[in-house]
């Protein structure tokens, strides 16, 4: 097994840290999207930083995995998983995550050539989002979806009913990747414009006020249809690998964050990271944040080379619920009041990795799936 960085996936880290450490240092610390902690203004859409989305589309990085012949680079999951952890590193508030993992690459894997052009055109110069619509109401990811695809077939059509939770930047996207079932045919991936006939959006809160719809499908119609044996639960791998990626990111920024904190902080004139306490908790940290990173990088790897993936993804998607959420509340315990301060950019970080937790389903669910796979 070898996990060792590619030249492309070096290249791809240094440009979005370029990109997106340029753009954080021109905000205010904690500061985070288009308009700060203040929101945007009256009537206006707050979806998404639009100016960095377009930073990192010039910058090449939005068409890492689209074909070359739609303006990408052709390239698939181990160079997105690098520029979802950068994002993720930086809590940038872009759709990274639901365009790139949960919509490019299940369309490059399950799309046809003429579904890919009609789907991805505009991604690569970040004008077209996608999302997906995996979470069913007490259902992360359901294995027959309770929403169901009528009258379709492979070349699209037929109409999707059913109502899916959680879904990032609904509003936002072009295309909604919808998991539906076939009746007693197995289930694939719908997939409905956001705007179309029958599809009702509303927002729903999130920790990081990253924005979140519950979407209501009444026949409305699917213009495309993925079909594949395992296309579906591919959509669902790709998703938490993803949402991994982004965790990695954060939890490796907050731990530097943390460690440049206590290294610095001083009390009864020495620093803090000489006290017996601080320095074993500071530890744990570590130790969970490098073990999230390995089974990311794990699960990403498995999925790019075409290796079976599912376990690998349950495993790091197990240790962001588990893991993850008691690290980042150690390191604001660490912080003293500093990390009860909301213009400090820490509490960006927990917001994020609360969502995470809630698009993978949790600890226990996890669990539960990977006890399944053992039988």
């Amino acid at each position: 097994m070898d996990f060792t960085v590619s030249q492309t996936q070096q290249a791809v880290a240094e440009a979005a840290a370029h990109v997106l450490g340029g753009h954080a240092r021109g905000r205010a610390p904690g500061q985070r999207g288009q308009y700060g902690q203040s929101g945007p203004p009256a009537g206006q859409d707050d979806s998404y930083d639009r100016a960095l989305w377009k930073e990192l589309a010039q910058a090449g990085l939005l068409g890492l995995a689209v074909p070359g012949s739609l303006g990408g680079e052709g390239l698939g999951v181990a160079e997105t998983a690098v520029l979802l952890t950068e994002a993720g590193r930086a809590a940038a508030g872009v759709p990274a995550l639901a365009t790139l993992a949960m919509g490019v690459l299940p369309v490059t894997r399950w799309g046809s050539g003429e579904q890919q052009r009609a789907l991805l055109a505009g991604v690569a110069a970040g004008d077209t989002l996608l999302t997906a619509a995996i979470r069913e109401p007490s259902e992360p990811v359901p294995t027959v979806p309770a929403t169901t695809l009528r009258d379709g077939g492979v070349a699209g059509g037929g109409t999707v009913s059913g109502v899916k939770i959680g879904v990032p930047h609904a509003a936002a996207a072009n295309w909604i990747l919808v998991p539906a079932s076939l009746g007693p045919g197995g289930a694939a991936i719908a997939v409905v414009g956001a705007s179309a006939p029958g599809v009702t959006l509303r927002r729903t809160p999130s920790s990081s006020a990253t924005p979140e719809y519950t979407v209501r499908l009444d026949e409305a119609p699917a213009a495309h249809v993925l079909a594949g044996e395992d296309a579906v639960a591919d959509l669902y791998r790709l998703t938490a690998a993803g949402a991994c990626c982004v965790a990695d990111g954060a939890l490796a920024a907050a731990l530097a964050l943390t460690t440049e904190h206590i290294r610095s902080r001083q009390q009864f004139g020495r620093p803090l990271a000489t006290f017996q306490a601080v320095a074993q908790q500071i530890a744990d940290i570590a130790i969970a944040s490098r073990t999230l990173h390995l089974a990311t990088v794990s699960a990403c790897w498995r999925l790019d080379t075409g290796r079976a993936a599912g376990s690998d993804t349950d495993v790091a998607a197990y240790w962001l619920a588990a893991e993850a959420p008691a690290a980042m509340r150690a390191c604001h315990h660490l912080h003293g009041g500093t990390g009860m301060d909301v213009s400090y950019p820490l509490h960006a970080y927990s917001a994020l990795v609360k969502d995470l937790v809630t698009l993978v389903g949790g600890a226990d669910y996890r669990l539960g799936l990977l006890g399944d796979r053992a039988g």
